[in-house]
């Protein structure tokens, strides 16, 4: 583990009460001073005034992920605010809807996946001024499943956290090159304001009918699990994935993706 005092940690999507927030309180907490960043300007305020009367720095920058000059200037306002950043989360995410037409998808992907290569594109040279550092990435397990046995899904969200994941693993290099470990977050169903409505609204067979968890995580749990990936030095290109019903387990470094396989005959004709 590393020493937390002296470090500046950027966290996008940190203006909306849940997981972002809770993750930047808990750096600020550990004497990190923390950049704010969300296109939600009155929330990013709060999160920086919540932080500030619990005796923590930061400060807040708008910015669309979406907009790569936005998500460059994020990271120059941090060095010119706070010092190189030394730690980056990337938890800014698009509004979820259940639209399955790939025109619907567009949104989710600029902003869960395009804006976090963004982001580590811009982050990568002030870290390695800095020293190095840590990206955090946020993934979902919903981008781990080969299908759904039961309604339900967001697939350009699906598809956007599936390439967060991949990303993390093939930038496990930089570790070597410059210092910087990149690891990823997959946490299942967190107690945020929609799931947590939605969860409360159905009964225990409900939710077991429907494929719902019988109990979810709490931002803190994912804050925890944040600065644990962040702070540990022995962690580059892992994902952490924390089933709502299980504790939190690291996937296995090669691992081919799939558990169970059923053996399939290719020659044509076959049965």
């Amino acid at each position: 583990m590393f020493d937390m005092s002296h470090r500046v940690a950027v966290v996008t999507g940190a203006g909306g009460t849940g997981c972002g927030r809770a993750i930047a309180a808990r750096f600020a907490r550990d004497g990190v001073a923390v950049l704010v960043s969300d296109i939600n300007e009155s929330g990013g305020h709060e999160t920086v005034r919540l932080i500030d009367s619990d005796g923590g720095r930061a400060a807040f920058f708008r910015a669309d992920v979406r907009e790569e000059s936005q998500v460059r200037n994020l990271i120059a306002f941090g060095e010119q605010t706070f010092g190189l950043p030394t730690v980056l989360v990337k938890n800014a995410s698009a509004t979820q809807s259940h639209g399955a037409e790939l025109e619907g998808w567009e949104d989710c992907l600029q902003t869960d996946l395009l804006g976090v290569i963004y982001a580590t594109r811009w982050v990568i040279e002030p870290m390695r001024r800095a020293g190095g550092g840590s990206i955090v990435n946020i993934a979902s397990i919903s981008a781990l499943w080969h299908g759904r046995k039961t309604p339900g899904g967001l697939p350009g969200y699906d598809v956007a956290k599936a390439g967060v994941i991949r990303l993390t693993t093939r930038l496990a290099s930089l570790v070597g090159t410059h210092g910087i470990r990149v690891n990823c977050l997959a946490p299942g169903w967190i107690a945020t304001d929609g799931p947590r409505q939605y969860w409360e609204s159905l009964t225990p067979r409900e939710r077991a009918t429907r494929g719902v968890p019988s109990k979810l995580l709490t931002t803190e749990q994912v804050a925890t699990a944040v600065v644990r990936l962040a702070t540990d030095e022995s962690l580059s290109g892992r994902v952490l994935v924390w089933w709502s019903e299980d504790a939190p387990r690291l996937i296995q470094w090669g691992d081919r993706g799939f558990r169970n396989a059923v053996e399939f005959n290719v020659e044509p004709g076959s049965q």
